[in-house]
């Protein structure tokens, strides 16, 4: 417990790190590190590494947080915030809490009534999102794909009918496992991008479809892995298609043409050959 008067600006900062590139961490960031009362690290040995790359000699005690111990550490570092103190929490890459320990902490310091700030900075998430060309419109984050393969391919048969781009973390052993699964589950066409080493020196995006991605993976792959699944395309509703084919032969259009006109405007629609016979159909 802290000693000597209390502060009145009590508050826990959640601290972006560098996915690799130590010259990536903020201005804040690095104030931060240097006058922080107590420096909540993932792994404080990747904590005192990172301060050193920065040139900043941490002032405060630097300890673990991590997921095993998160939950008997919450109350102490409640009772540092309540007593004036200033607590950064950092994880060993990224953002704390996206996949990272800080949840409970977070949690009981909003329920606490206590001061929760943020310094943004990298994440792995939204930087395989920017780089891999796929939709970002929309998108959603599935943590770690599931290490099972019969709850593996659960997960993916949730995401066959997701229209989000989707993004996930996946361990380098399990990579090529996970993406023959997909191929199973979702086919082998499913744009996809692997990021490998997202900002560091052997950096590697590797994009293409399921199956060629999951073909290249077949030989083993290192590092740290982030993947980028394009979201699934609408199957677009044959009967409305068939009624605007019709609607376009009544003002004088060619089956045919409409049908290709029709196909054109509508992505997921069936292929011109099966249009054009539901069409047929519709017409008796």
């Amino acid at each position: 417990m802290r000693s000597g008067p209390p502060k009145q600006d009590g508050r826990l900062l959640l601290g972006a790190t560098p996915l690799g590139q130590p010259g990536d961490a903020s201005k804040r960031l690095v104030e931060a590190l240097a006058t922080a009362d107590i420096v909540a690290a993932e792994d404080t040995r990747r904590a005192r590494t990172l301060a050193a790359a920065l040139d900043v000699t941490p002032a405060g005690r630097v300890l673990s947080l991590f997921d095993q111990n998160e939950a008997s550490r919450v109350p102490y570092l409640l009772d540092e915030i309540r007593a004036g103190a200033t607590v950064l929490l950092i994880s060993d890459a990224g953002m704390p809490l996206i996949n990272d320990p800080g949840y409970r902490l977070v949690t009981a310091c909003v329920q606490a009534g206590l001061t929760v700030s943020c310094l943004p900075g990298p994440s792995a998430v939204t930087t395989a999102l920017a780089v891999s060309g796929l939709a970002t419109d929309r998108f959603c984050f599935e943590g770690f794909a599931p290490r099972k393969q019969s709850a593996r391919r659960g997960w993916l048969s949730e995401l066959a009918r997701e229209q989000r781009t989707c993004v996930f973390f996946e361990s380098p052993r399990r990579l090529a496992d996970t993406l023959r699964d997909a191929v199973e589950v979702l086919g082998p066409q499913r744009a996809v991008v692997v990021c490998r080493e997202l900002t560091k020196t052997h950096e590697e995006i590797k994009r293409g479809t399921l199956g060629e991605l999951a073909d290249w993976a077949a030989d083993g792959v290192l590092g740290e892995i982030t993947v980028v699944l394009a979201g699934a395309v609408p199957q677009a509703d044959v009967a409305t298609l068939v009624a605007q084919v019709l609607e376009l032969s009544a003002d004088g259009a060619r089956v045919k043409d409409a049908c290709a006109q029709v196909i054109a405007a509508n992505p997921g629609a069936p292929s011109k050959r099966e249009l054009y016979d539901a069409v047929l159909r519709a017409r008796g």
